[in-house]
């Protein structure tokens, strides 16, 4: 049974990091792409960043600069450093895993995690 578990969610003052790690199981990732997502109540889920088996990586505009993903095909992990928070930065962030490469499409994605709450205060 594919399992992916996201954690390291949390409330945090804006200006500050966090870390998000997603521990995989139940296969391995090693040669797809795997990728973070995140929404807010009311809103539809959406692309925040991913990594395709090369290392590539790929992230929305909302994000560029502040937020880095990396992966450790080793322990089968994945990781989001997420520095300069802002309110809007608020959501439960998916990990989700692909069987290609990285997509914006949610429907590329096969596999998804519970979800991790970050909350962002100003």
């Amino acid at each position: 049974q594919v399992q992916l578990v996201e954690s390291g969610g949390g409330k945090v003052q804006a200006g500050a990091s966090l870390s998000l790690s997603c521990a995989a199981s139940g296969r391995s990732f090693r040669n797809v792409a795997l990728g973070w997502w995140r929404q807010v109540p009311g809103k539809e889920r959406e692309f925040v960043g991913g990594v395709n088996w090369r290392g590539d990586t790929y992230y929305a505009d909302s994000v560029k600069g502040r937020f880095t993903i990396s992966r450790d095909n080793g322990r089968n992990t994945l990781y989001l450093q997420m520095l300069n928070l802002k309110p809007e930065d608020t959501a439960v962030y998916y990990c989700a895993g692909g069987t290609g490469d990285v997509s914006t499409a949610r429907k590329a994605w096969t596999y998804w995690g519970p979800g991790t709450q970050v909350t962002v205060s100003a």
